[in-house]
């Protein structure tokens, strides 16, 4: 008796044993099959994430529309180059500011000791010009810009703008539209395309 019941006991214990490896081995195959729909659920979600950005992304305004609006308004642009050489401690302005040299200010005047009356002029002709901003460089060559276009976030944002160059830029292109670009971040490349005199279309993707 005690021999079968020690046999008993045996098979009870190895059918355990297989029972719970059993259901052990369908729990982890259901895990994997939970993994592998969430991770295609996933991967579709990015997808079409990703392709919306790219349908509804704003595309860069044609260069004859650029050239247009800056013939229509070329005394506009004059005047805000000619601003930009005279201020000379001003690096950037636009709508939220200004940005200083000495002493460093961001911000909105009259910080940075730069007068209010001068800025709401910058503010009237970006209306005029259809500018976003405005900037210089420092030094014997200013290269006065403004700021025509841009979209994007972070360090993936794409511009457009309008400058007088004192020197003829070495990287240019024939045109801008379909203009697939060439920078790779964290280098920026920025090309340009010659309007008249010294004025030129420059982008920076």
């Amino acid at each position: 008796m005690r021999v079968m019941a020690a046999e008993c006991h045996s098979q009870k214990l190895f059918a355990t044993f297989f029972s719970t490896r059993d259901f052990d081995v369908r729990r982890v195959e259901f895990v994997k099959k939970i993994f592998k729909r969430l991770a295609i659920v996933l991967l579709f979600v990015v997808v079409a994430f990703g392709g919306c950005i790219y349908y509804f992304a704003p595309r860069p305004p044609k260069e004859a529309k650029l050239i247009q609006k800056f013939n229509e308004h070329r005394v506009d642009f004059e005047k805000l180059r000619d601003m930009l050489q005279v201020d000379t401690n001003l690096t950037r302005v636009a709508s939220w500011g200004v940005e200083t040299r000495k002493p460093f200010f961001l911000g909105n005047p009259p910080g940075g000791n730069f007068p209010v009356d001068r800025y709401n002029q910058y503010l009237s002709l970006f209306k005029q010009t259809g500018g976003l901003g405005a900037s210089r460089r420092e030094g014997e060559h200013d290269d006065p810009s403004i700021l025509v276009w841009a979209w994007g976030w972070a360090g993936d944002t794409k511009h457009i703008g309008i400058c007088w160059l004192d020197e003829e830029p070495t990287n240019q292109i024939t045109t801008l539209d379909g203009y697939q670009g060439r920078s790779v971040y964290p280098n920026t490349v920025v090309v340009f395309r010659h309007i008249d005199q010294n004025w030129y279309l420059w982008a920076d993707w």
